[in-house]
């Protein structure tokens, strides 16, 4: 099989990016039908179709989605390339650094690592988007090529690991914790939270309540627990994420069970209950691919991270 050029990768992204051949071509300075004579040559070279084309523009096939993901993550090589020589020569570390990250995450975890890398390299440039933790969740961004590392909530592995539905919960964007995620990911964890019920504070009997829920809350990690607690009602309300579920617990709305990172928002409006040494708890580490956990900007961060995690 002849090997794709770069040019060949670009074109791929972006006519997975735009949804279209000729969007793709206005993107790249190209003609429509330099793209598809481009996609042609890449599919015949691959062996397999990557599109699927129609009046609506052109879709990934299974095996597009693949072969853009890993044309994503070449050419972000191709991009680092130049810093990680000018940084292994130097000591100084510059360039982008795409990150994901959940949002409690994002607000708790993430700034205080970057505070510290950015003061010790003011080069690099961090670019944080936020994920909520569905699907394939913040692990996908990096799968996909879009980040360079994704902070995610990791299951134990083994049995019932991986992403699953919890007890109030859906299907997370939960990954295994260990040597590899799907897609080949690399993970470490970096803290374990544990879970506490949480109610509107001085309530005589806050299990009588109604529970508030959002989607993202309870992943495998949980289910087992969940399962087992008959006090634990049906969810009534599914707010879009945890901070409206805290706030709206302090308006006296339901009780709610959280981890320790959505309580870093608690107000004296609520009350803090653990729930044993059984209780459920989650992992939260990193997630980045081979080709990124060896760069010099992936593993500070990573060291950061685990300096604040503790």
């Amino acid at each position: 099989m002849a090997d794709l050029s770069p040019q060949e990768l670009r074109v791929l992204a972006a006519v997975a990016d735009s949804g279209g051949f000729s969007a793709a071509g206005a993107a790249l300075g190209l003609t429509q039908s330099a793209v598809s004579h481009s996609v042609r040559g890449s599919e015949a070279k691959v062996g397999a179709v990557l599109f699927e084309r129609g009046r609506g523009g052109a879709s990934p096939t299974p095996a597009g989605e693949r072969a853009v993901a890993l044309a994503r993550r070449i050419l972000r090589m191709y991009e680092v390339l130049g810093a990680e020589a000018r940084g292994a020569g130097r000591g100084a570390l510059a360039g982008v650094l795409r990150i994901a990250a959940f949002r409690s995450a994002a607000l708790h975890l993430l700034p205080p690592a970057l505070e510290r890398l950015t003061a010790r390299h003011p080069g690099i440039r961090p670019e944080v988007r936020v994920v909520r933790e569905l699907g394939a969740g913040t692990a996908g961004e990096v799968a996909a090529g879009r980040a360079d590392l994704a902070i995610a909530t990791l299951s134990a592995g083994g049995p019932g690991g991986g992403a699953g539905g919890g007890g109030a919960g859906g299907a997370t964007g939960s990954v295994p914790a260990g040597a590899a995620a799907p897609g080949r990911l690399l993970t470490g964890v970096l803290r374990e939270e544990a879970y506490a019920l949480v109610h509107p504070a001085g309530h005589p009997d806050p299990r009588s309540l109604p529970l508030l829920d959002w989607d993202e809350n309870c992943g495998s990690y949980t289910r087992d627990w969940w399962r087992a607690q008959d006090w634990i009602p049906r969810a009534t309300v599914k707010a879009e994420d945890d901070g409206m579920v805290l706030t709206m617990v302090g308006r006296g709305l339901g009780m709610a069970i959280l981890p320790e990172l959505s309580l870093r928002e608690a107000t004296d409006a609520v009350d803090i209950t653990g729930l044993g040494p059984s209780g459920p708890v989650r992992h939260v580490g990193y997630v980045t691919a081979p080709e990124s956990a060896s760069t010099l900007a992936v593993r500070a961060l990573i060291r950061e991270l685990r300096s604040e995690a503790g």
